[in-house]
């Protein structure tokens, strides 16, 4: 029988009231890049591509905790501190989220709409995606940041369990196919199309870098609800937390894609619904078709919160990089985040509908999403790097691990976003 004494129960008090921002970014991360991107990874390549995903998780950790630590030790989002790099960092900052905000919100929509399509029946694309896009707006515009945080917690944890129930048992069952899971080439140079699925897959694994300010933004969020100031060790504990189940997920949904579909004369549809109908079928097919409601529910939960925490972000970025080049100064008169989050809606539906019924289908917007990503990911890794001198966290700088860390990460992703370029001009 385990005790806790005061100090303990202190302690776990203090982490449960940091706890959130973290839990967030795995939302936000686990959707469109795991359940789309690693299943399709698992799917046509086996495990052969495990070497990226594990790669880009890893190589990029810095960047993201950067905007966590820059948070709690300033008191002010990353964002800021982009404005003090020079009035044109913070600029690049808003044309890049100008640039990413609609097609990144359109390729999460669009997944998230044909999710809602599967489970409730609705043979509209375009009117499941006002619905979504309509209770979304109206979550965040009546509860904001207080409704989201506790809404994800309850989908975070149904996910988790949902997911690692299915993962076990796909592994005591075995793949279904015969096949060498490692046959495919695991850097196939010679196949443009396949390394355009590669850089996209690393692109929005776990996510795209640019969110990063999203994290700083949670954090300052999440001091203001709970009225408790964490220490830099409970606000890293907290993203740790997120970080960390987000990398395990990610390879949980390559194993089960390899395992249930590789090999096999199964594909993932095209179109929104009929894919969701085959993400949910890796589950129902490995639990049993009794567990088809549990699994439906469960896919469209998480991925309505990666929705509803994407036009969170965005909105909350757009809004403060606005008041830092408009008004300098928080108008109080004027609901600037309700106002941002209503454009980002907007734009996004804009683009859906365009979309929806082009050839290019759902997995084309997402790689192009994806791929865009990582395209301006080095600029943002740059500025994170920068504001966590000791010019602007005096002696509170990541340890020397995490530095080295983050200037490999920014050869990873420099390196890559010039062989991307390379391919699309000249391959």
């Amino acid at each position: 029988m385990i005790i806790l004494d005061a100090d303990m129960i202190k302690i776990l008090n203090n982490r449960l009231k940091s706890l959130g921002p973290g839990i967030l970014f795995a939302s936000t991360a686990i959707g469109v890049s795991h359940l789309v991107q690693s299943t399709q990874a698992g799917a046509n390549y086996g495990l052969s591509l495990l070497w990226a995903i594990i790669i880009a998780n890893v190589l990029k950790y810095p960047f993201f905790e950067y905007g966590s630590r820059y948070a709690n030790i300033t008191g002010t989002s990353i964002i800021d501190g982009y404005e003090k790099l020079g009035n044109w960092a913070i600029w690049m900052y808003f044309i890049i989220t100008i640039l990413s905000m609609f097609l990144v919100s359109a390729a999460v929509g669009f997944v998230t709409s044909g999710f809602m399509q599967n489970l409730f029946g609705i043979e509209s694309s375009l009117l499941t995606t006002g619905i979504l896009f309509s209770i979304c707006g109206a979550i965040l515009a009546m509860g904001q940041y207080n409704i989201l945080d506790k809404l994800i917690k309850i989908i975070g944890v149904v996910l988790i369990l949902t997911t690692l129930i299915t993962f076990i048992t796909v592994l005591y069952n075995g793949p279904i196919s015969k096949q060498n899971l490692f046959s495919e080439d695991w850097l196939p140079l010679d196949d443009t199309s396949k390394m355009f699925f590669i850089l996209a897959l690393m692109g929005w694994m776990p996510t795209a870098v640019d969110l990063s300010a999203w994290n700083s933004l949670w954090t300052i969020e999440r001091i203001k609800q709970t009225k408790y100031k964490p220490s830099l060790k409970e606000t890293l504990f907290d993203f740790n937390f997120g970080y960390l189940s987000s990398a395990i997920l990610s390879i949980c949904f390559v194993v089960m894609g390899a395992f249930i579909i590789y090999g096999t004369t199964q594909t993932l549809p095209n179109n929104a619904s009929g894919f969701a109908n085959g993400i949910i079928g890796l589950y129902t097919s490995t639990i049993g078709d009794w567990a088809y409601i549990i699994i439906a529910s469960a896919a469209f939960s998480i991925m309505f919160g990666t929705c509803i925490a994407v036009f969170d972000g965005y909105g909350r970025a757009l809004q403060r990089t606005t008041q830092i080049l408009i008004q300098k100064t928080t108008d109080k008169k004027h609901n600037w985040y309700v106002s941002s989050v209503l454009i980002t809606i907007g734009g996004t539906l804009i683009l859906i509908v365009f979309f929806q019924d082009s050839s290019f289908g759902i997995k084309g917007l997402v790689n192009l999403a994806t791929s865009l990503s990582f395209i301006i990911a080095p600029i943002i890794g740059l500025f994170n790097i920068l504001l966590v001198r000791k010019k602007y966290l005096n002696d509170q700088t990541p340890p020397l691990w995490n530095r080295l860390l983050s200037y490999l990460g920014m050869i990873y992703l420099t390196g890559f976003s010039l062989y991307f370029i390379y391919l699309n001009v000249f391959g």
